[in-house]
């Protein structure tokens, strides 16, 4: 299909300071884990971007020297040989693909916890990091001669930079990072030239811009992406107040080419980063449109918003917000949304959900990886590309029972590499269990998981998909005449209250009746009685929380009761955690963390603390130690009871299929595996990897187990950078 006209403006070459992207697509930084100790999987991953017209690609936050070290998450680094070495190999991978790198030079002063390097870090006035309030992490009251060795980090990192082969050095002034210390009153609280006034306190971002232009402002494009309003706090920066003035500040002075624009701060970056459950594409306009007005035609502006549609980035562009398409996660989603907008080929595009678990990977200190797009992350480890599959060299059919996503994903795939594939499900739509995830308050954008794998498999003419057919028996599966079985028959909520916490039912918890309720139940429209419910959540992520909002949409005096130390307690990690409380006080949705339930009859939920045993261990009595156990109990009045607190495998229809192997030759099945839920119960991006990894390694010799992957560490015995007994650079300013 040929491009939309009104969309070649996306793809115009756009200039600032001595560089010119090739369109007006911005990779900008984002975190994955993956930093300079994991430089193959950095520059495939990068790389790949590349190849997908992304014009420019950039690091996540580079940190500039080990007073700025964020271990245990990894960030990339440039302080040394060794990371201008690794990065190098970026920077490699982009250009081979006509893109220009980026690299965003990170130091996090009071909010570095320092726990790999043990260096102190600077910064403004001395105060504790309100991000790691637990931690004991402190900053070192900056004094003149220490701003100007902190200015001479950011230019030695530039300069390596430079060496590595990089295009662009972004100075980030965002996430509360060194420059927003001293630019914001809540953590300035010096009375020299660099506190006080608006003016004093730009002054060290100013400087730290003016230095770099000096060193290689010819060569490099010098940039910074800012964040026009920190949204939390009464002291922070507004974008109405200082946030558009500070812009203007540092506009007059000649020293940026180019600005790239969000809100949020470090202690909630979420709000930069906001999921799909609490915001909308391009959710920052209101406060980031006026700096393009300010900056003028010559200086271009970068804006995100989770920019999926090439119309709506269009409007960015045509109503004057900015000039160039900044993305995170759609172009982790879809490393080539670029080249199918050129093409034409929107239909194609695997949009963003917004879910993010690519973030909450790193904020588990883990690699990222991507529910919609499986690769992500793989490109060097296994070799794997988001848009191209090896033909298989040995055809055959395929049944795959259970088309939720798994199945559907493990479907594709195959279909994409030439097998005949035949997708069956007893349910007259697509998408298992996600059909109904898709129906929960806020998670609409989720059921995009379900319509882009629907359209691919539409274009699939090997591809057989067959619904409403009911639940498939052993005899059937064995009949059906397919070489190979592949089973995804998914999961379901415990209908008694079997949880992580005791693992065993709750007493009197049994869905069969009226009063007690599963997530599908509900879904499906069994009545919920009474007007007083206690939603019971074991899984700690969106589940329980969004049949809290059900059901107090409806009237319910709702209860959210956990056993996790708070509530929807992985949402710290999606950075929804303060936005899902801060729903449940606006709907008055009461919670208890740290309890479980004992038993429930109608009308009274009874729960147990989970620490009410004694702290100190005894002789119970003689030649018998432990706690002092306690039987108290807590009761809640309850009329009904939601029941979030396990998913059990539909593992049935794979285990009776496995006890009858010695059938399987005289019905001509060779093999049969199992994939997503039905295997383990795992978050959605692990399903969806599950059914794609089969498929990729389906000509392995045991395609159910994952082939090795590469491990990408030091090796004993071989150089490393630095050596024990090496210089330390020098940063002081004589």
């Amino acid at each position: 299909m040929a491009r939309n006209p009104k969309h070649d403006i996306l793809l115009e070459p756009i200039g600032f300071g001595p560089k010119v992207s090739r369109n007006r697509f911005w990779q900008t930084s984002h975190c994955t884990g993956y930093g300079s100790e994991r430089p193959g999987t950095q520059a495939r991953f990068r790389g790949m971007k590349a190849e997908g017209g992304w014009g420019v690609v950039c690091t996540e936050f580079c940190s500039i020297h080990a007073e700025s070290d964020e271990y245990p998450w990894h960030s990339a680094r440039l302080w040394d040989q060794g990371d201008i070495i690794n990065l190098g190999y970026m920077c490699d991978e982009v250009h081979r693909h006509q893109s220009l790198a980026g690299v965003q030079l990170w130091y996090n002063g009071m909010h570095s916890p320092c726990l790999e390097s043990r260096e102190v870090p600077r910064g403004p006035s001395g105060l504790p990091s309100n991000v790691f309030p637990e931690r004991a992490v402190y900053d070192a009251t900056a004094d003149e001669d220490d701003i100007k060795a902190i200015i001479n980090m950011y230019v030695l990192a530039a300069q390596r930079a430079e060496q590595a082969g990089f295009d662009i050095v972004e100075v980030t002034g965002s996430d509360s990072t060194l420059p927003m210390q001293f630019l914001e009153r809540r953590y300035n609280r010096r009375t020299d030239r660099y506190g006080g006034s608006l003016a004093n306190r730009s002054r060290f971002y100013i400087e730290v811009m003016a230095a770099l232009k000096r060193a290689v402002g010819d060569r490099l494009a010098v940039t910074t992406r800012f964040e026009t309003d920190t949204i939390n706090g009464e002291f922070r920066v507004q974008h109405h107040d200082e946030g558009l003035h500070f812009v203007e500040l540092m506009h007059r002075e000649g020293v940026c080419d180019l600005w790239a624009v969000k809100i949020g701060d470090y202690e909630e970056w979420g709000e930069d980063a906001g999921s799909s459950r609490f915001r909308q594409t391009n959710w920052m306009r209101p406060f980031v449109s006026h700096v393009k007005a300010i900056v003028g035609p010559a200086v271009p502006v970068v804006s995100n918003g989770r920019f999926t549609s090439p119309d709506d980035m269009v409007e960015a562009l045509r109503r004057g917000q900015c000039d160039i398409i900044g993305a995170a996660r759609p172009s982790i989603a879809d490393p080539f949304l670029p080249a199918k907008i050129a093409a034409g080929r929107l239909e194609d595009i695997r949009e963003c959900i917004g879910c993010n678990l690519c973030v909450s990977r790193m904020q588990q200190q883990a690699l990222l990886s991507c529910t919609q797009n499986p690769t992500s992350g793989e490109e060097y480890r296994r070799g794997w590309h988001p848009e191209q599959f090896d033909q298989t060299a040995n055809p055959c059919s395929v049944l795959v029972v259970g088309a939720g996503p798994a199945g559907m994903e493990c479907a594709m795939v195959l279909g994409k590499r030439g097998y005949t594939v035949h997708l069956r499900d007893c349910a007259p739509e697509l998408g298992g269990h996600w059909r109904d995830v898709a129906r929960y308050p806020r998670c609409s954008e989720f059921g995009r998981v379900i319509s882009y794998r629907q359209a691919q498999l539409a274009k699939l003419r090997n591809v057989e998909v067959q619904l409403g057919v009911g639940p498939m028996t052993a005899d059937e599966v064995l009949e059906y005449g397919a070489d190979r079985v592949v089973v995804a028959t998914g999961a379901h909520w415990s209908t008694v209250g079997l949880g992580a916490e005791v693992h065993r039912p709750i007493h009197g918890a049994d869905a069969a009746r009226g009063s007690v309720l599963t997530p599908e139940q509900i879904m499906r429209g069994k009545e919920v009685p009474g007007e007083r419910v206690v939603v019971l959540d074991g899984e700690g992520y969106f589940t329980g929380i969004a049949m809290a909002e059900l059901l107090a949409d409806r009237g319910k005096q709702v209860t959210l009761v956990t056993n996790m130390n708070d509530v929807a307690e992985f949402s710290k990690y999606t950075m929804e955690l303060a936005n899902n409380k801060r729903m449940l006080h606006q709907k008055h949705i009461r919670h208890l963390t740290n309890h479980w339930a004992h038993a429930f009859e109608p009308g009274r939920l009874a729960l147990f603390y989970l620490y009410r045993d004694s702290a100190e261990l005894y002789e119970l009595e003689p030649g018998r130690w432990g706690r002092r156990s306690s039987n108290a109990l807590v009761y809640l009045d309850c009329d009904a009871l939601v029941l979030v607190t396990s998913r059990v495998p539909n593992g049935e229809l794979y285990a009776q299929l496995k006890s009858r192997r010695a059938e399987w030759p005289k019905n001509a099945v060779q093999a049969v595996y199992r994939i997503g839920d039905c295997h383990a119960p795992r978050q959605i991006l692990n399903a969806i990897f599950d059914g794609h990894r089969l498929a990729r390694e389906f000509d392995s010799p045991h395609p159910q187990y994952p082939l090795p992957f590469i491990r990408e560490r030091q090796v004993w015995g071989h150089e490393t950078f630095p050596k024990r007994g090496d210089a330390r650079p020098r940063v002081e300013v004589s």
